[in-house]
Formats: C-alpha cells, structure tokens, sequence
C-alpha cells in the first residue's frame, strides 16, 4: 500500500489558530477545508473529487481525506458495497473491485467479536438497515445490542444514510414492518437478517444472511449485549409457503433461494413450536421510511452527528478517535464521504463533535457517523489502474475486513 503523503511537509495546509481553536471549543470550524486549503485535490472521475487536508484538534492534527461526489451528473451514483451476503466480511479495495467502483469509503459498525458468549460465532453482520438495488438486505438490531461508541440522545440503530429513488442523498430511519401468519394467527416480525433479535421474538432469516450461525441472534437482551443466550429457542423452516423442517436450535449453512429460516426465542419460540411440517406459513416483511416517502436505491445504518446544520446535542466531545463520516449537501445533490488516517502521527484522530464540524464546515447539512478505529478505509481507483487503492492508512496496519460500504459509480 503505497503512501500518498508525508508526516511533517512544510507544505502542508494547516488551518489558522483561530479555526483551530474554535474546534478545541466546541465552535464552527471556520474554513474547515476549503478548495484552497485542501492538497492533492484532484479529479478521479467527472462528478467526483478527492483531496486531503489537516486538521487541528483536541489531541493534536489529524489528517482527513475527502471524497467530494456530485449526484447533480447524471453519470454518478453511490451503492452498497457488500461481500454478497450479510454474514459476511471482506477488504473494502476487494469489495469495490467485484463492483467496478471507483472510489468508496467502509460503512456501518458490525458484530466484530463474540467475547462475550464463549463458543458462539461471530457473524461480521452490521448494526442497522441495508439497502443494496432498492431492496431491503437487513433490518436493525436493538439499540442495546450494537456496536461502537453511545448513541447520541434521539437517534437509534434504525438511522441510515441513503440516495433514494431521486437521486439525493438523505438521513432517515428505517423500521422493520413484518408478520408471520399461520391459521388465522399472526404475530408481529421482530427481526430480518439480524444478528440479534428481540426477546420474545421471533426473526426471518434469507438466503441475504449468508451462511452463518444464526445462534448468535438468540444471545443478549433488547439492553445488554452481554447478557446469557436464551435456553428457550426454536427453529421453523419454509419453503413454498409451507413449514418444512423445525429444529429446537437455530442452525447455520447457506439458506436457498425461496427459503425463509425462522428463529423465535422465549414467546417467539413457544409460537413457532405450534407449527407442524406440512402447515402454510405466510412471511411477510419490508423496511418503512420515517421520513421519506422516496424509495430507497441504496442505504446503510450510522448515526446522526448533524442535522438542518446544527450538531446533534449531547455529540460525545471527549474521545478522540479515527472515524468515518458522511455529510450530504445541497438539498441531497452532493455528498462528501470523509475518512481519517490511522498512521501513527495522526492516530488521536477527531472527537465525533469535532466531526460534525469539520462536515458543516465543508457544507454539509446533514451528517453521520460511520464506523471508525481500524474498520476506517477510503480507496480510490484511478483512470487506468487495475484496482482501487486505500489512500488513508488504517490504524490497524492493513484493511479490516468489513461487511458493508459506501460505493462510488460512475457511467462513460
């Protein structure tokens, strides 16, 4: 991975003490990155931009690299990238490649580890909704299973950031509406391709989930990850709108194309142990906009850090870290996708307050926070290059694997 700066160039663009210390503040980040202040800004494609710039902070200078994308040409788009399934992981440069995108930046906090429930899989599924090509991937884990630093106050896993139908980017949430019926009784949805469900519930899993153990979704409360499995689960498969096969423990391997697997845990559970093999089931579920009534294209889970151009109130303005972010602007018609370096002189990184300013200061009115640390990546492929390139260096070394990400596309 070759290195696209140096530490310590005197011609480094470093913003002026009076921003700087606006940020130390609390304030606006005057000029947080303006056109002139930015280095190596550079055209990747027609509509999309890439620089890299400093920026002064609490814990020192923090070094950020900056897609700018302009959903105004007809010949951008942004989509999921995604390994294929839900349960699944894989370099981001890897996953732009298999999509023939040019430049992109990693996505939603995801179920990394598993130390909790000795013995249990962890799946490499994300926190919140996913939508890939208009169609619903996931739905959102309870707000006390996720990953990643608190929620600010008002938001939860159901916030995404998405383009919908119209070609704008925009913030929303996205519920789960879903039920399954089976003679005449019908019980609410509770999950969809979920590595947690909520207790009582009972969850769909698709042929989307991948093949990994679905055990893990049986494992926490709706408020502490840590808590115990369930010791009461059950396990109902459907195929053709009839239960074909049922099992006291949820199970693992791919699901066929056409095939539902149904999880239920404590009440979940004891409802679906009243289906017999043989019997018709109906399945239904979709994801519902809070907001937009504009279909969704293409969205991932992250939480809000800006709304209206206003930081969210109780924005965590304490840890530093290396983060992911996105702001959309203009009315949807541009959105900028910000990505700090991980090499060891810029590791401090930015507070998730500071990131929200650095994003209204770039023209964003709306942003959230994605997800940061070592899962941080922005890769680029240049005109004629076989394959994208990361141009942050991830604080890990190397290129987490990652289950989900913000794609760039552009048409000839």
């Amino acid at each position: 991975m070759a290195r696209r700066h140096g530490r310590g160039r005197a011609g480094r663009a470093v913003l002026a003490y009076g921003a700087a210390f606006a940020v130390l503040t609390g304030a606006a980040l005057a000029g947080a990155a303006p056109a002139g202040a930015a280095q190596r800004a550079v055209e990747i494609a027609p509509g999309v931009g890439y620089e890299e710039f400093d920026v002064p902070a609490s814990r020192g200078v923090a070094h950020a690299h900056l897609l700018r994308v302009d959903l105004r040409d007809p010949r951008v788009r942004l989509g999921l990238l995604y390994p294929g399934a839900v349960a699944a992981r894989a370099p981001l440069s890897g996953l732009a490649d298999a999509r023939g995108a040019v430049a992109g930046v990693n996505g939603d906090f995801f179920h990394l580890t598993e130390t909790q429930h000795p013995g249990v899989e962890a799946t490499g599924a994300s926190v919140g909704p996913a939508v890939a090509h208009g169609r619903a991937l996931k739905a959102a884990v309870p707000d006390g299973q996720r990953f990643g630093p608190a929620l600010p106050p008002g938001t939860s896993t159901e916030d995404v950031v998405g383009v919908g139908a119209d070609r704008r980017a925009r913030l929303d949430g996205l519920a789960l509406d879903g039920s399954v019926t089976s003679a005449g009784e019908r019980l609410p949805l509770g999950g969809h391709n979920q590595y947690a469900l909520p207790v009582d519930s009972v969850g769909a899993f698709t042929a989307d989930w991948g093949s990994a153990s679905r055990v893990r979704a049986t494992c926490g409360t709706d408020t502490s990850r840590a808590a115990p499995c369930s010791t009461d689960t059950h396990e109902v498969t459907v195929r053709g709108g009839r239960v074909v096969a049922a099992s006291g423990t949820p199970g693992g391997g791919p699901i066929a194309r056409g095939t539902t697997v149904l999880v239920g845990r404590e009440a979940g559970a004891q409802w679906l142990r009243k289906l017999s093999v043989g019997e018709r089931v109906r399945v239904r579920h979709r994801l519902v906009a809070a907001a937009s009534r504009i279909p969704y294209r293409f969205a991932l889970g992250g939480f809000p850090v800006l709304r209206g151009g206003r930081p969210l109130p109780g924005l965590d303005d304490r840890t530093s870290a290396v983060r992911t972010a996105v702001g959309v602007a203009d009315g949807g018609r541009r959105v900028l996708l910000l990505a700090l370096d991980g090499a060891p002189g810029y590791r401090t990184g930015l507070t998730v307050a500071e990131v929200a300013a650095v994003l209204r200061d770039l023209g964003a009115a709306d942003a959230v926070n994605l997800d940061g640390g070592g899962s941080t990546t922005l890769v680029v492929r240049e005109a004629g290059a076989a394959g994208a390139a990361v141009r942050n260096h991830p604080s890990g070394g190397a290129e987490r694997p990652v289950p989900n990400g913000i794609g760039v596309f552009t048409a000839p």
